[in-house]
């Protein structure tokens, strides 16, 4: 205490003695006086009450602080003890790891008492010491928690999975088909992926330590140490599902390691793909969304921003990968893979959504959605190289023999598969310009009036479909003009168109572009096999006609000579075809067998009636075939073999 403090003090106890003496002596007080001393009695009594309470507080406090001294030094000691073994805890004893925990979370407790209380400068000290506490035992927990992350993660492989085989390894070696490569049936497959499967959840960690894990969570966030808890959750469980990545055999590749990579190799990692993203996302990130929950439930927030941190880059990866093949070159081999991409993000995007609902997640539910939307836009660009690729596909030779080009098997194989993906074609080329249906006339032929009412035959797909087939029926056209046998052009033309059509007839391509076109392409083989029997058999069946044998002027030696010479000029005329179109091709047995009957009703009665008018002016020796000989020879056509006749006159 000061001097000044003393002397005004000493001067109070003073005035008071003052006061006492002159109330002693006088008897009588004015009413001025009673009010003044009044007033001052109230103040000494407040004076009073204020200390006597202040004493009491100081004796409770001094008390209340003396205990968390004494509970402060023994969990200090605890926490020291186990800070000297560096194995883990709760390896060790799980009893031993919930007195650890009780421990510091009284530590906590008596921080919490501390900074309530008004500490002098000696006693902060006590407080900055259980903090050190506190601050030391986080980090032993945060050691803890992600020990147990890593140490027990279930090591599995799902059924899902089982999607790895040999046909991942060789298959592809032929999907770089040219229109002109024999395989091209072989090559136009679509993957059988299983689609609509339902989530799965699995227990990515030991669910004996989710319990644990949870209360080493809220107590690092009771401590303000949530931070250092949820990046300890995040770099283990973002390892974790890196993992799933490599067990799913998705490789970590760059945009420019994807455009480098040749398409064999490519082929193979989009169908391991388009079978991972299903399986991660359904299985693996809806597990890890529930363990999130399980760990961190008592708060959303927590819980999904661990959820979205520690999948981000295993998601970001996914869409890379997608990314990439949307901006590669749109090559038409890749259509049947980059629709498989962009069926089954379609199939996943409510999974996706789902996961991500909130604002944490909205970032990967945008990135998903603007992939998806990126994919779909290559499948319309790569669709649309293809209808350019069928029209710009031109031949320096004719096709050998006539029959099925690989032109037309490839293209009609090719929309065949398609038709499995009208949902997704639709999606994607519907906003392609529709144009065509009003204004472009090239193949309006084919739409009926009833197309244009908005039933499935006037479908995005369907009007790209009918333009493919123009594209392609003129693409042919140009190539019947090659042969220089005007029948053998006929003939080719009657085979593909025949082969669309039937294509067409026997699959769902029916349901796309209808009975109607069907019912041309019908008519169009049939006029292209009436031209073909016209090019080939009105000159030989003419020589068989009487037109000239009935002048009268004609002598009978000369009549039987010139029957004799138009004989023999049908035989030989009949040779020549034999020997030319056995070589020719009728890939259809049943429209082979139309053409060889329609041919042999005519060539075969026209033979008999001129054989048998004309039989006693010809000599049976002059007869080389007989009716049944020309039937049979007949049979050999359109075999694709070529063969000579070997016959002899008869005696």
């Amino acid at each position: 205490m000061g001097v000044m403090e003393t002397v005004e003090e000493d001067n109070l106890i003073d005035a008071a003695r003052l006061i006492l003496r002159a109330l002693d002596s006088n008897k009588k007080i004015s009413n001025e006086t009673r009010k003044i001393l009044g007033d001052l009695s109230v103040r000494l009594s407040s004076i009073v009450l204020k200390i006597d309470v202040d004493d009491d507080e100081k004796e409770e406090e001094d008390g209340e602080l003396s205990d968390i001294k004494g509970r402060i030094s023994s969990i200090h000691e605890k926490i020291m003890n186990w800070e000297g073994d560096k194995s883990m805890i709760w390896d060790c004893d799980p009893e031993e790891a919930k007195e650890y925990l009780k421990a510091v979370d009284e530590a906590r407790r008596l921080a919490e008492s501390l900074e309530s209380l008004n500490l002098s400068k000696d006693d902060d000290i006590l407080l900055r010491n259980v903090n050190t506490v506190i601050q030391t035992s986080m980090a032993r927990l945060e050691e803890e928690f992600s020990h147990m992350l890593v140490h027990s993660r279930q090591c599995f492989e799902p059924e899902h999975v089982s999607f790895r085989s040999n046909e991942d390894d060789g298959l592809d070696d032929h999907s770089v088909v040219s229109f002109g490569d024999d395989s091209v049936d072989e090559s136009i497959q679509r993957d059988s992926v299983s689609r609509g499967s339902e989530v799965v959840i699995m227990d990515l960690i030991n669910p004996q330590v989710i319990p644990d894990l949870k209360g080493i969570a809220n107590l690092m966030f009771d401590s303000s140490y949530g931070r250092e808890c949820s990046q300890a959750f995040i770099s283990a469980r973002k390892d974790a599902l890196d993992d799933c990545l490599f067990i799913l055999e998705i490789e970590k590749l760059s945009i420019e390691d994807v455009l480098k990579m040749e398409w064999a190799s490519l082929n193979s990692k989009i169908r391991r793909w388009t079978k991972a993203i299903r399986v991660f996302v359904r299985v693996y990130l809806a597990s890890e969304k529930f363990l999130c929950d399980q760990i961190f439930g008592e708060n959303e927030s927590v819980s999904s921003i661990c959820f979205f941190e520690s999948s981000k880059g295993s998601m970001l990866q996914l869409l890379n990968f997608a990314e990439a093949i949307a901006i590669g070159p749109h090559q038409p081999e890749k259509l049947l893979r980059i629709l498989d991409m962009y069926e089954v993000m379609s199939d996943v995007m409510p999974d996706i959504e789902g996961l991500y609902s909130d604002e944490n997640g909205l970032y990967i539910k945008n990135e998903c959605q603007d992939v998806l939307i990126r994919v779909g836009d290559c499948v319309k660009a790569t669709f649309i190289e293809f209808e350019n690729a069928v029209g710009s596909n031109t031949s320096n030779t004719a096709f050998p023999g006539g029959g099925n080009h690989h032109l037309t098997r490839y293209v009609m194989n090719y929309i065949k598969t398609l038709t499995d993906y009208s949902d997704s074609l639709n999606a994607c080329l519907k906003d392609k310009d529709q144009l065509k249906d009003d204004q472009d006339s090239s193949f309006s032929p084919d739409i009926s009036p009833d197309s244009r009412n908005g039933n499935s035959f006037s479908s995005p797909m369907a009007l790209h479909f009918r333009s493919l087939m123009s594209i392609l029926e003129c693409n042919l056209e140009e190539k019947a003009k090659l042969y220089k046998d005007d029948a053998l052009g006929h003939l080719f033309m009657m085979n593909n168109i025949n082969y669309m059509a039937e294509k067409v007839k026997n699959s769902e391509l029916r349901d796309v572009l209808g009975d109607d076109w069907i019912r041309k392409r019908n008519w169009k083989f049939q006029q292209y096999a009436m031209s073909y029997e016209r090019a080939t058999w009105s000159s030989i069946l003419n020589l068989l006609r009487e037109d000239g044998l009935s002048n009268s002027g004609s002598s009978g030696s000369t009549t039987r000579t010139l029957l004799r010479e138009r004989l023999q000029a049908f035989y030989a005329a009949f040779e020549d075809i034999y020997k030319s179109q056995t070589g020719w091709s009728i890939p259809n047995i049943q429209l082979r067998d139309d053409v060889r009957i329609s041919m042999s009703l005519k060539v075969i009665q026209a033979y008999r009636n001129y054989v048998g008018r004309h039989a006693n002016n010809i000599s049976e020796r002059y007869i080389k075939y007989t009716a049944d000989d020309l039937e049979n020879y007949i049979l050999d056509l359109f075999e694709g073999t070529p063969k000579s006749l070997h016959s002899f006159y008869r005696k």
